[in-house]
């Protein structure tokens, strides 16, 4: 058990540090060099951006350590008291709740309105750079804190060989 434990805090930790990554790129040059192009070049680029991950190898990723991180917030749970947990589950709560939930609740209503923007382009652009930015600001945070969080869980858990 503590190695199955131990192997899902450690891809938890990896997935999280590969998706901070990306989120870190879109927060620091990525929506700031689409924000210097006109909005039918910005947002075109966007929508395509935002269809072309559906079908990525992001997905999986995306969806795989989340799955594992309520895994581990139940994990942490279970083990309450005992060395690494409370990081495990506060590294689970972090990434569930800063990184998919905000993903759900703010990006991607974002991006469905941004597939439907015609006229008044402009004006949506601007408020979609602005706002998604933000919540991906939220997002690489989250995703950076989780993944530090389920490493110090590792190091403070005994080691299983």
């Amino acid at each position: 058990m503590e190695l199955s434990i131990n192997l899902l805090l450690w891809f938890a930790a990896i997935g999280c540090g590969l998706i901070a990554g990306i989120y870190f790129a879109f927060s620091t040059f990525i929506m700031a060099a689409l924000g210097r192009i006109d909005e039918g070049g910005g947002i075109a680029a966007m929508n395509s951006i935002n269809a072309t991950i559906l079908g990525s190898l992001f997905m999986p990723l995306f969806f795989g350590t989340t799955l594992a991180s309520v895994a581990l917030v139940i994990l942490g749970l279970a083990a309450w008291g005992q060395p690494g947990s409370t990081v495990m589950l506060a590294g689970g709560l972090i990434h569930v709740i800063g990184m998919f939930a905000s993903t759900l609740v703010f990006n991607v209503p974002l991006n469905k309105e941004l597939t439907r923007a015609g006229e008044g382009a402009a004006d949506v652009w601007a408020r979609y750079l602005k706002k998604w930015t933000f919540w991906n600001h939220v997002r690489t945070v989250a995703s950076t804190v989780a993944c530090a969080g389920f490493i110090a869980a590792l190091l403070a858990r005994p080691p299983v060989f």
